[in-house]
């Protein structure tokens, strides 16, 4: 299992991550919610491997494996996988080659281009996605929608042990929603044992996914937990009487 024990993070000077415990099984969706500052995006960086988060104490493993002073190559070889709340634009390299060259360094398999292609049409075929970016720039003049569509691909493609969905349903469309909730249920139904955390301010990518658990932060730690009608407990009265 993807294991958190007693973490504390800062970023420069301000600590951010106050005690977190958490743990992510095979399988799992695990949904982490919160108010803005509550330090979801830090604790995703900061699994990921993010330079500019130091981990002052806790501990995090990976099928029991210590990674706390592992680059993010590292754990992404590992099995680790982030998806970003803002991907980045990298001009000039094309998501096809850095899909292939990623698949390649994480698998170990040597795989012609022709052969990724097809390999790239299945898995877009079956996720509803749409196949006309993957020969453009990385994210470069990508919608909002099209930079999240982006990362569910990659997520389908390198079919990582654990992932951490950093608001991928945020800036979406009710329409982008639906795809990218459909996609990741794709995802889990074909690669079962994939762990989720899924980090989201809204209900209504829930709305179409079936989630193990529900986590909420608040001031760097985890202060409630629950089953997905916790939601609706959160959109009735929201975070102030946790």
């Amino acid at each position: 299992m993807l294991a958190i024990s007693n973490l504390r993070v800062r970023v420069e000077t301000k600590q951010i991550l106050n005690g977190v415990n958490l743990k992510l099984k095979p399988g799992e969706l695990v949904a982490i919610m919160g108010p803005n500052g509550s330090g979801k995006s830090t604790l995703a960086y900061t699994l990921a491997g993010h330079p500019g988060y130091e981990i002052t104490s806790g501990k995090i493993s990976l099928n029991g494996k210590a990674v706390n002073k592992l680059s993010p190559d590292k754990r992404s070889k590992m099995g680790l996988f982030l998806g970003f709340q803002y991907p980045v634009a990298v001009a000039g390299v094309d998501l096809f080659n850095l899909l292939r060259q990623a698949y390649i360094s994480i698998s170990g398999k040597k795989i012609a281009p022709f052969e990724f292609k097809d390999l790239l049409k299945t898995k877009i075929s079956a996720l509803g996605l749409d196949k006309s970016f993957i020969n453009r720039s990385v994210n470069d003049g990508f919608s909002g929608g099209e930079k999240k569509k982006s990362e569910i691909l990659q997520l389908a493609v390198l079919k990582p042990k654990y992932a951490i969905l950093d608001e991928i349903d945020s800036g979406l469309d009710i329409d982008a929603v639906k795809i990218v909730a459909r996609a990741i249920n794709q995802i889990r139904r074909d690669n079962p044992q994939i762990g989720i955390l899924l980090i989201t301010h809204y209900q209504r990518i829930l709305d179409y996914l079936t989630v193990d658990r529900v986590i909420v932060m608040k001031a760097g730690k985890v202060v409630k937990e629950g089953s997905q009608r916790l939601v609706d407990r959160l959109e009735k009265r929201g975070y102030a009487g946790l």
